[in-house]
């Protein structure tokens, strides 16, 4: 296991509704942006997990990412609680390897706001087999596979 004896709390990027950054800082009632870095903020620990596209992250979580400027800009008193925080990287494609540069926006990004950029696990997905599509025995399958990088 990955994470043994640890309870995991999944946020799914999928679940929230985020919207792109805005330079003027104002957004909808709907976006829930603030609301998912307030549940980030209750744990020692993040992973970001992401498919890779393209040999980049995926398109919802570079705009998590290009949303992180709201905490350092707006909202500055919630960049400053990650400090101190745990940073881990789960990234799972089709090629044989994680491709050379991929984990630099999650390293440089902990290093940005204080946290500590823990490891990276990557996952070639020919090597997953999961025979139904929920969410939990993706995980199981995924974490069986991950090799350290």
């Amino acid at each position: 296991m990955l994470f043994p004896k640890t309870t995991i709390k999944v946020l799914d990027l999928l679940d929230y509704h985020i919207c792109l950054y805005r330079y003027s800082g104002h957004y909808p009632a709907a976006d829930q942006f603030l609301e998912v870095m307030e549940k980030i903020l209750l744990h020692k620990q993040v992973v970001f997990a992401t498919p890779v596209y393209w040999y980049a992250m995926s398109g919802l979580m570079k705009i998590f990412f290009d949303r992180l400027t709201d905490i350092v800009t707006v909202q500055i008193s919630l960049g400053s609680q990650l400090a101190g925080k745990k940073t881990f990287l789960l990234a799972v494609g089709s090629d044989e390897e994680l491709s050379p540069g991929f984990e630099k926006p999650f390293e440089l990004t902990s290093d940005y706001f204080g946290m500590t950029y823990t490891a990276s696990y990557y996952c070639p997905s020919n090597a997953i087999h999961v025979q139904s599509g929920s969410r939990e025995d993706f995980l199981k399958a995924f974490n069986s596979k991950l090799y350290y990088i």
